[in-house]
């Protein structure tokens, strides 16, 4: 631990008596030493003149004006040692600098250079002790203008750190949401996809068995493409351990329409201008509206088609996902938690979001804009 640091550790009461007592010894010294007899006077001074700096912080302009009265006090004795330095003096024009406030401690150094200079039998002890109170007094702002600075940093970094906690929850809690959003994705598309095959099961049984195998062949595989899922979004809360598979992406959208395909439903996938590419969050939740759309379409639509267009524009990306059928969820944002999952991912890349029955025929459409600014 430094030595400055352990300084501070000491209560300031402490480090004030053990200052007393230096200054005391110091100023004691000329009397101590030397083999003459000197008046109880010169004593009592001296030690009214240290005693006061027991207050330097609290009152430290009235520290060092008893101290200077007790210092003018020294020679009213003539059974006295000479005293060339007062200690105390310094330490309280230092403490009346470093703590008190401007125009007391202008004043309070006004004072302090004009008794100098006006009570001081030699004009050479004169200058020196107005030279020894600048000094001082310029320590005493230094270590103050110190002390501040040091206060500053230390509350920026406290600052900083309080800031960077409310980030790290909030980030926290985005990725809370985002993991909630993707499991209900998640469930929500394989869950809709075996029940609707399952009920198709019993039918193409009895009228076509190929198509019976087939179908329970899509249960299954749409059951393991969703613990797969779940089991990667899952290992990212578990540090060290979890799957490191990337998130689908608009690669993976063709697979998705072919799962989706199936017994009374024709999935249709079509992309118009040039695709670029896009950022891993913008890509991600493309994917996903998708996702979430389709879903819809096997719970709640009833119908027999469902087209996939996306269409590259210059400044965006528009994904349009239709149907056929005669039934379909209300419109954003009063329906179920997928269509506003839909629009908080689009709004989450900056984009828009709406769903809502076609204005060309029977049927739902949801219509998605993403910005391909940041893609570019």
């Amino acid at each position: 631990m430094p030595l400055f640091d352990r300084l501070r550790a000491i209560p300031a009461r402490w480090l004030d008596l053990a200052l007393v007592a230096l200054v005391l010894t110091a100023q004691l010294w000329p009397l101590l030493s030397s083999t003459r007899s000197w008046s109880w006077w010169g004593y009592a001074v001296v030690v009214a003149a240290a005693v006061p700096l027991l207050w330097r912080r609290r009152a430290p302009v009235v520290a060092l004006m008893a101290t200077l009265g007790a210092i003018a006090l020294y020679d009213l004795s003539d059974r006295v040692a000479s005293q060339p330095i007062w200690y105390g003096a310094l330490v309280a024009m230092y403490s009346a600098a470093a703590y008190a406030s401007r125009w007391t401690r202008v004043l309070a150094l006004a004072v302090a250079t004009v008794g100098g200079l006006a009570f001081t039998g030699s004009s050479d002890t004169a200058v020196r002790g107005v030279v020894l109170f600048v000094a001082a007094y310029a320590v005493g702002r230094a270590a103050a203008v110190s002390r501040s600075h040091a206060a500053a940093l230390e509350e920026r970094a406290a600052q900083l750190q309080r800031e960077r906690q409310i980030e790290a929850e909030r980030a926290a809690e985005r990725e809370r949401a985002r993991i909630a959003r993707d499991m209900h994705d998640i469930l929500a598309h394989a869950v809709s996809l075996m029940v609707v095959q399952a009920e198709a099961g019993p039918v193409v049984v009895r009228s076509d068995p190929d198509r019976a195998e087939a179908t329970f062949d899509a249960i299954a595989a749409s059951g393991r493409d969703a613990m797969t899922q779940l089991r990667r979004l899952l290992g990212v809360l578990k540090e060290g351990e979890g799957l490191r598979a990337p998130q689908p992406t608009l690669a993976d959208l063709p697979g998705l329409a072919d799962q989706v395909a199936g017994p009374g439903l024709a999935v249709n996938y079509t992309v118009t201008g040039t695709p670029v590419p896009l950022p891993g969050d913008v890509d991600v939740a493309a994917y996903r509206v998708t996702q979430e759309a389709l879903t819809n379409i096997v719970k709640h639509s009833g119908a027999t088609r469902a087209d996939i267009r996306f269409d590259w524009q210059d400044d965006e990306l528009m994904i349009r996902i239709t149907d056929d059928g005669g039934r379909a969820p209300h419109a954003l944002p009063h329906g179920g938690n997928g269509l506003i999952g839909i629009r908080e991912r689009a709004a989450a890349c900056h984009g828009t979001a709406s769903a809502g029955p076609r204005s060309d025929g029977p049927g739902f459409e949801v219509l998605v804009r993403l910005p391909l600014g940041a893609a570019a």
